[in-house]
């Protein structure tokens, strides 16, 4: 590899990680079988993805680690300061996961101990899937902690819909089993914790809303940090133009505003071109508003279809009679979760939930 290669992902769990593990291993216990552990875990590593190798590295400690589940649960929570990666030490709470739910409760206070060096909130889901009560309960305790690691592993590991991680039956037919959770963590002095609560919430409302709404109506936005988390729970209904998550944060559905000028430049590009949208938005009220405005592309697709996708614009106050000129630009390159098509793009400015304006784009093939 050059220096001017960039390092695959996997190889964040390369053979100086096992070392690393290794090490970590054998510095804590006098018992650990290093020897065992390098053999198992280097054995087949090249071919394997970065979450491949999290499970090959957890199921290579098994021989490795000495004594019954719980010594090695005490060994597996020396090793995790002397680790030098947040991967190494998930590949070691993985362990946790794969080899700990016949002892569920000692598996369960491991978890919450090792989530500071390595987030435990994938390893966490099947204790989840094989009885979700009695890990919600345990996860509702943890509420309670004074380390903001273990308060974000409780809402962060029962979200509904982690990214990346194994869905639970339970949450899937129930969404908001994890409400007593949220409800403790709804004014958390931890950002971390707060985000994750947020996000936790923006999961229910794809398949809740309503549940959702009502909910975070009878929470008091008097505290900042409530309001923070209210406000970014509904970023999905909002970019939908919900009224009723307008209305949670203090926005009318629709505005007594008139655009001018809503204007993409260039008009035709090719892939990697960056565009300019602006327009100017002119209040139509001697009244003081408050303003969402968001755009949505339509992306062109095969066969003559289109994808759209919302994105913010800016969230401000419009004095009555004033006008707001507003600018953003965006870069048209593709991503791993969108590709782009040639053709026309067509553009809607929204304005608390109301489209108000159209324009478009160009994207020439090649």
């Amino acid at each position: 590899m050059t220096a001017e290669t960039p390092a695959l992902l996997k190889d964040i769990l390369g053979l100086r990680a096992l070392e690393t593990i290794a090490d970590a291993g054998s510095g804590v216990s006098p018992r650990f079988d290093r020897e065992a552990f390098l053999g198992a875990a280097s054995d087949g590593l090249d071919a394997l993805s970065i979450r491949e190798r999290v499970r090959h590295i957890a199921d290579a400690l098994h021989p490795a680690l000495p004594g019954d589940h719980a010594a090695r649960l005490d060994v597996l929570r020396a090793m995790a300061p002397r680790l030098t990666h947040g991967f190494q030490a998930i590949a070691i709470i993985e362990y946790v996961a794969r080899h700990g739910l016949a002892d569920f409760d000692a598996s369960m206070d491991a978890l919450a101990d090792l989530t500071r060096f390595g987030s435990a909130e994938f390893a966490i889901r099947p204790f989840l899937v094989a009885d979700s009560a009695r890990a919600l309960a345990t996860m509702t305790r943890w509420t309670g902690s004074d380390d903001d690691h273990v308060r974000r592993l409780a809402s962060e590991g029962a979200r509904p819909r982690l990214p990346w991680a194994a869905r639970v039956p339970a949450l899937k037919a129930d969404p908001t089993l994890a409400a007593p959770i949220l409800e403790a963590l709804k004014a958390d002095p931890s950002a971390y914790v707060r985000k994750s609560v947020a996000n936790h919430l923006n999961d229910i409302a794809k398949d809740r809303p309503d549940w959702l709404l009502a909910r975070l109506n009878d929470w008091p936005q008097g505290d900042a940090r409530t309001a923070w988390i209210v406000r970014h729970a509904l970023r999905t209904l909002i970019k939908k133009g919900d009224p009723g998550a307008l209305a949670l944060i203090g926005v009318g559905h629709g505005a007594a505003v008139s655009v001018r000028d809503f204007v993409i430049v260039p008009a035709t590009v090719r892939l990697g071109d960056r565009i300019a949208i602006s327009a100017e938005i002119l209040s139509d009220s001697p009244d003081d508003q408050r303003l969402v405005v968001d755009y949505r592309v339509h992306y062109a697709r095969a066969g003559g279809k289109t994808a759209p996708k919302v994105f913010k614009l800016k969230t401000f106050a419009l004095a009555g009679r004033d006008t707001a000129t507003l600018a953003i630009g965006q870069t048209i390159r593709d991503f791993s979760t969108r590709r782009h098509h040639p053709g026309r793009h067509e553009v809607e400015l929204i304005v608390n939930g109301r489209t108000l304006a159209t324009a478009a784009f160009d994207l020439l093939p090649g």
